[in-house]
């Protein structure tokens, strides 16, 4: 008997990762804010009973974080309420949840951060509110919570900080080890994984496509930065040689 195909239903669907997830995935269901509101409880269940995915991969959130601060509500909704639904929903219907978080759930501290170090304390009001939607997609029965950190294809600021150490990539290298994770959600039996690239500044991230990019200072940002939050991503890296060889 053959095997029934993994379904996928995808929140966020024209955000950064989103786009790049559509294009990757080709056959994942991506229902838009219209016809899914995922800051209203009626509206995701509504869609996912319709859907009945196997899997919900929840990518939508709030992730401008100098606005966050002064948009407090619209970014709790959108990243805590909003996970909330969706780990009800996908309870629901017995649903797979992936969570897309972020390293800002970490302090900065200490940098090379593993999955079983311990979040927190936050250094912003975007980073409290992702480390609250982490404990949210906890309360799926099925759920995999993947931290990560990308930047559009190219650096968009004239300015990138040298003191700001991070694993985060361009999201068209990050977005296709994603994909895989999706596409292999059962196989997968980690509750947590960071998915990023090796530690290096951001400006050293950002000459890489903007090579006439300026050097600046974490001091000059409009809201507080963690100084160092890279990620070990040497789980991520074991899964993906295992994944790739059965290809």
């Amino acid at each position: 008997m053959t095997a029934r195909p993994v379904k996928l239903l995808l929140t966020g669907s024209n955000g950064r990762l989103g786009t790049e997830l559509r294009s990757l995935i080709p056959d994942i269901v991506a229902p838009g804010s219209s016809e899914m509101d995922i800051t209203d409880l009626e509206s995701v269940l509504a869609a996912v009973h319709r859907e009945r995915p196997d899997v919900i991969v929840h990518a939508a959130a709030y992730t401008n974080v100098g606005g966050a601060e002064k948009d407090r509500q619209k970014c709790w909704a959108a990243n805590v309420e909003g996970t909330r639904h969706m780990a009800l929903a996908a309870n629901a219907v017995g649903a797979k949840l992936i969570h897309i978080s972020t390293d800002y759930v970490f302090d900065g501290e200490q940098g090379s951060y593993r999955e079983s170090d311990t979040p927190g304390p936050v250094v912003n009001y975007y980073s409290l509110t992702k480390l609250v939607a982490e404990e949210a997609a906890r309360s799926a029965t099925s759920h995999l919570i993947i931290r990560t950190s990308f930047r559009p294809r190219e650096f968009a600021y004239p300015v990138a900080f040298s003191d700001v150490y991070t694993s985060q990539d361009y999201v068209d290298i990050i977005a296709p080890q994603i994909a895989l994770a999706v596409q292999h959600a059962a196989d997968i039996s980690d509750e947590v994984l960071h998915i990023a690239t090796e530690r290096k500044s951001v400006f050293e991230l950002a000459k890489r496509r903007k090579p006439d990019v300026q050097e600046g200072s974490r001091s000059s940002a409009s809201v507080r930065l963690p100084a160092d939050v890279s990620l070990d991503s040497g789980r991520w890296a074991s899964i993906y040689r295992n994944l790739n060889q059965e290809r």
